[in-house]
C-alpha cells in the first residue's frame, strides 16, 4: 500500500469543477495561495528564485475513473492515459503554475486550476532548459489543433 499526506493545502478561486480551468494555461492568470504546513516552512528555502513550480496535489474531488474518456478539446472518447481528465485510477493531479513570492508559510501562484482546498502533495521547480524539449509530438491533439493532416 502506498500512502501519502499532504504538505499543505492550496486555496483558489474555484470551489467546484464546472468552474475550474482545464488547464494552467487556460486560468487567465488566476491567483492562488498555498498554505504549508508548519514542519515543511523550511523546505521552502531557496525556491523564491524560480519563476514557475510543478505543484503535485490530490484531486480531492474526483471519485471513480473510465479507461476511455472524451477529452474537453475532442468529441471522440480516448485512453485516459492520453489525457489529462481529473477522473483517475490514483488521483494524483500535476500543474506547472508562476510563483510570485514565498512570504513565511504562505506561496503565492498564479495560473491555478485546482479546487480550492485541494491537499497538495509535493513541489518540484520547473527548470525549463531540463524540463522543454525541443521535439515534442502531442499525439491525437495535432489533429485536433490542425497542427496535422492525416
Amino acid at each position: 500500500m502506498i500512502e501519502f499526506s499532504p504538505i499543505g493545502i492550496i486555496h483558489t478561486p474555484w470551489q467546484n469543477k464546472k468552474e475550474a480551468p482545464i488547464q494552467p494555461s487556460r486560468s487567465g492568470g488566476a491567483e492562488g495561495v498555498i498554505e504549508m504546513f508548519p514542519e515543511y516552512v523550511e523546505g521552502l528555502s531557496d525556491l523564491d528564485g524560480f519563476s514557475h513550480i510543478y505543484l503535485i496535489f490530490h484531486f480531492h474531488k474526483s471519485e471513480g475513473y473510465d479507461l476511455k474518456v472524451k477529452p474537453y478539446l475532442d468529441t471522440v472518447k480516448r485512453g485516459l492515459f492520453a489525457c489529462r481528465a481529473p477522473r483517475r485510477p490514483n488521483q494524483i493531479g500535476l500543474s506547472i503554475v508562476r510563483l510570485d513570492k514565498i512570504e513565511g508559510n504562505l506561496v503565492y501562484v498564479r495560473d491555478v486550476d485546482m479546487l480550492d482546498g485541494t491537499p497538495l502533495l509535493d513541489i518540484k521547480p520547473f527548470v525549463g532548459e531540463f524540463d522543454g524539449r525541443e521535439e515534442v509530438r502531442t499525439g491525437w491533439l495535432e489533429k485536433v489543433r490542425g497542427r496535422k493532416t492525416e
